[in-house]
């Protein structure tokens, strides 16, 4: 590694474009955009293994002898590592660079999903699938980080919007691409696949991102171990509680563990001389409030997700490919909507499409459930599944930019790192849950069964959806640029040299 300079990082004002070269804008543009490829695809790799296995769990259980439990596990070990080191991921980098441990991760998630594909059982592959979600804890929070510092302000909510879309695409297409590659090739391609793709990314990323640090080079060892073992433990909770009773010891147990231990965390975070995560930031209401708003959207999409995928297939009877061929109309509106809701945010603020695509996101699943039967034509289920793919797309650019927007520059790695890390905890908060919910009323006894059950559960998941829009509520209006001389420097923005 080169020397590590200092880089003065200007935020532009109106008129400061115009006093810039042609080659300097030309260069800048390029530099962006290479910044927003690249995040971006590895972000649809990452999102893309969250839910890429519901659709081959049929197969993968003949294939290695799996039981029911264990099974459970190859999709819960993923997003468990996933969750809890979201934070850690993001302190890592802003210590000992981002555009390293965005590498490190992009090595770490592709190996573990050529260990997938080779995996001999079901233990393996539970074990490989968990170091999966580890390297995906680096990546993703740091991929935000680098999309966020390299667009100033006016600008982010469209390449947030870009980045969501993207994002969103993979979450979605998850249990189509399971089932295709499963019924066309073997279930072991849904890992083989990422090879080829994660080469790719880490060789570019190599030469074309330039590194940056945090504002703290100090490693804030104490709340690192804090929060990692906070999240592990409510986390665990979650994953287990359907499984074997939500009074059962060890539900309790580590529940209240895991809340401890993140109360030991805020106690340190307090007082700790350089924290991973500070407090403070709560005290921001674009910060806070966007983060409740997010926590709720991810709630209901993700067991959405997992219920409407089962519903397809379980109620109505059609097959993995054709329940995820299914889901393609919430894709289509997250490729056209994410996009343009972003750029409008830009100009008309966060609020209104936060408050508005919850709204509409709950609109639609309340409409789903209201229709929902065993024997309902699909043709039915396409305007409540537009109208909430609509919403989900509306809100996802416009909680990310207002909460990266509430700090200072150099504090966009922590922020980052705490939507990120409450994103994928409302992921599985939400599939806790809604199971929870269908299992109270219903069963898989039968298609009328299951029906009574998911009914239910995505009631639940409109409802949630309806307190993110209210939380969504609290977020401040339209901010606009103060008034007066722009600042003769901006904060100094750690950068090495020479990467």
């Amino acid at each position: 590694m080169g020397e590590i300079v200092q880089a003065s990082v200007s935020k532009p004002v109106p008129g400061d474009v115009g006093e810039m070269t042609r080659t300097e804008r030309q260069a800048m543009t390029q530099a962006q955009r290479w910044v927003l490829g690249l995040t971006s695809l590895a972000s649809f790799m990452i999102s893309l293994d969250s839910l890429v296995v519901s659709t081959a769990l049929s197969t993968i259980r003949l294939n290695l002898q799996a039981s029911l439990a264990t099974l459970e596990w190859t999709v819960n070990a993923y997003n468990l590592t996933f969750a809890a080191l979201m934070l850690t991921g993001s302190a890592l980098g802003d210590r000992f660079g981002r555009k390293r441990m965005f590498i490190a991760g992009l090595v770490v998630f592709t190996v573990a999903s050529v260990a997938c594909a080779l995996s001999p059982n079901i233990g393996f592959l539970i074990a490989a699938r968990a170091v999966q979600g580890s390297g995906a804890a680096l990546v993703m929070p740091l991929a935000l980080t680098q999309l966020s510092a390299a667009f100033p302000p006016q600008s982010r909510g469209r390449v947030l919007g870009i980045f969501s879309g993207v994002a969103g695409l993979a979450i979605f297409i998850g249990p189509f691409i399971g089932g295709a590659v499963t019924e066309g090739l073997a279930w072991r391609w849904i890992f083989w696949l990422n090879l080829p793709i994660g080469l790719l990314a880490i060789l570019l990323v190599a030469r074309r991102l330039e590194e940056s640090r945090g504002p703290n080079n100090r490693l804030d060892l104490i709340g690192l171990l804090l929060v990692t073992a906070s999240g592990l433990g409510i986390v665990w909770a979650l994953v287990r509680g359907n499984t074997i009773g939500w009074g059962s010891a060890e539900v309790v147990g580590t529940l209240a563990a895991g809340i401890v231990l993140l109360a030991a965390f805020v106690s340190w975070e307090l007082r700790a001389r350089s924290p991973m995560l500070p407090m403070r930031f709560f005290g921001i209401r674009a910060f806070a409030t966007a983060n409740l708003a997010n926590f709720c959207l991810f709630v209901s999409l993700y067991g959405t997700t997992f219920m409407l995928a089962q519903y397809l297939q379980t109620a109505l009877g059609y097959g993995p490919l054709g329940a995820g061929l299914r889901l393609m109309p919430w894709t289509a509106t997250l490729m056209v909507c994410a996009p343009i809701a972003g750029t409008l945010a830009d100009r008309v603020g966060e609020r209104t499409f936060m408050v508005a695509g919850l709204t509409l996101n709950a609109i639609g699943l309340g409409w789903l459930a209201l229709i929902a039967t065993d024997n309902l034509p699909y043709s039915h289920m396409l305007l409540p599944l537009i109208c909430s793919g609509c919403g989900i797309s509306m809100a996802m650019p416009a909680a990310q930019k207002s909460v990266v927007g509430a700090v200072k520059l150099q504090e966009i790695g922590q922020a980052s790192g705490a939507v990120s890390m409450l994103r994928i905890f409302g992921g599985v908060f939400g599939i806790a849950i809604l199971g929870a919910v269908f299992a109270g009323f219903g069963s898989y006894a039968s298609p009328k069964a299951f029906t009574d059950g998911f009914v239910a559960a995505i009631s639940a998941a409109a409802a949630v959806a309806f307190a993110g829009a209210i939380f969504g509520l609290g977020m401040p209006g339209r901010r606009t640029a103060p008034v007066g001389p722009p600042q003769a420097a901006a904060p100094q923005a750690t950068r090495i040299a020479g990467s």
